[in-house]
C-alpha cells in the first residue's frame, strides 16, 4: 500500500474511480462529483493553495483516493473531505479510514477550523466511517458545492 499526493498521470485512473462509485451507488450524474470540472483534472485542480489530493495504490495500481480543500462558496474557516472514493474490492480493508486520519491532519496542518462532508443516503458503510472518526450529521447544507443531489451533510471539528 502507498498513500501518496496526486500526480498528473493519476487523473485518468482517479476520474473512472470516482465515477463508477457513484454509478455503483445509483446516484445521479448531476449533482455529484460525477460532474464535477474538479473529477475532470483533479492534479490540476489541487495545485490551489490549502488543498491536496491523496491517492491509494495497490501493487502499483491507483485504487482510491479523498482530498481536502477549502469548502466552496461558504463564509468561514471550514474545509471539506472531497472525492473519498475507492474501487470495490479494497473497500472494507482499513484503507479509507487512513486515508480519512490523513486528510484530517492535513486539515488541521492547514489550520482550518472544522472539515465538512456531503455523501449520498445510501452509502452507509461510509457513513459509519465518518461517524466512527468524530463527524456528526447536520441538518442541512453549509455552503454550495454544487452537489444537491447529497443528502447527507457531516461536520467535525478539528
Amino acid at each position: 500500500m502507498n498513500l501518496r499526493k496526486i500526480l498528473p498521470q493519476d487523473n485518468e485512473a482517479i476520474k473512472n474511480i470516482i465515477q463508477q462509485s457513484i454509478l455503483e451507488h445509483g446516484a445521479p450524474k448531476i449533482g455529484t462529483a460525477y460532474s464535477d470540472a474538479a473529477t475532470q483534472a483533479m492534479y490540476q485542480h489541487y495545485q490551489k493553495p490549502r488543498r491536496d489530493y491523496y491517492v491509494l495504490e495497490v501493487d502499483g495500481v491507483v485504487v482510491g483516493g479523498a482530498g481536502v480543500a477549502p469548502l466552496d462558496n461558504y463564509d468561514g474557516n471550514v474545509s471539506e473531505l472531497q472525492k473519498m472514493y475507492f474501487k470495490p474490492e479494497v473497500r472494507g480493508k482499513g484503507y479509507g479510514k487512513k486515508m480519512i486520519l490523513v486528510c484530517l491532519e492535513r486539515a488541521a496542518q492547514l489550520r482550518f477550523d472544522s472539515i465538512y462532508l456531503e455523501t449520498m443516503d445510501n452509502m452507509y458503510d461510509a457513513q459509519e466511517l465518518y461517524k466512527n472518526v468524530g463527524f456528526e450529521l447536520l441538518q442541512g447544507p453549509l455552503g454550495d458545492t454544487g452537489h444537491f443531489s447529497c443528502p447527507v451533510q457531516m461536520l467535525k471539528k478539528l
